[in-house]
């Protein structure tokens, strides 16, 4: 899959290619469906530790950790905002000084990094962008016929996103404008083929968007 972002008035773009077979070697095997399913996972994570943020439960985010730490990602930029280890700082915030919490927090510290052996393939795709108030950060893919498609935009929690899906002809394949900070696509191409995707910023503010897809 191409992964081409763009976003009008600032330069910049950024492609991931799939392995081919060269000679005798045989083309990695990629696991679409798994990575769409780790996809999932993240934003279940981002929800749930939005969830503790709310109610100052520490035990919530690290629960939410827990949860992403076992989705490896690919780097597409920028360092991630939403990872195990920055959800382990704001769970330890709300621990008031409890030893129990903070020694669950250090176990999972000192915990391996790095997932060996994962249902979600080699994990999604991600990247950090910031999306100012109003703004539309859109993107291209070359989705593959047969292949679960899904995109994610987890939010910073300062503002609303929507997030929409058009096929080559400029077809609404996908939408999820629910007025939530972790809007989701999910589709199923028939075919290969191009699609556009806009990340809308509806709110009064700038915000940061960690953007996910397989």
């Amino acid at each position: 899959m191409i992964f081409t972002h763009m976003i009008a008035g600032v330069a910049g773009a950024a492609a991931l290619m799939l392995g081919a077979s060269t000679g005798a070697q045989e083309a990695p095997v990629i696991d679409r469906d798994g990575e769409a399913r780790g996809v999932a996972q993240a934003v279940m994570a981002a929800e749930l530790a939005r969830w503790g943020r709310e109610r100052r439960d520490p035990g919530a985010l690290i629960m939410a950790s827990r949860v992403l730490a076992e989705v490896p990602v690919r780097p597409g930029g920028d360092a991630p905002m939403l990872s195990p280890d920055a959800l382990l700082d704001q769970a330890e915030t709300f621990a008031a000084g409890s030893q129990g919490v903070l020694d669950a927090i250090a176990r999972l510290r000192s915990g391996t990094r790095g997932v060996i052996n994962s249902p979600f393939g080699r994990g999604p795709v991600f990247t950090v962008k910031q999306i100012e108030p109003r703004e539309t950060y859109w993107f291209e893919v070359e989705a593959r016929g047969g292949e679960v498609l899904r995109i994610a935009a987890i939010g910073d929690g300062d503002t609303n996103i929507d997030l929409t899906v058009r096929d080559a002809a400029g077809t609404l394949v996908c939408r999820d404008g629910f007025g939530d900070h972790y809007p989701v696509c999910t589709t199923h191409p028939r075919a290969d083929g191009r699609m556009r995707v806009d990340i809308v910023n509806r709110g009064d503010v700038w915000t940061r968007v960690q953007i996910l897809s397989n």
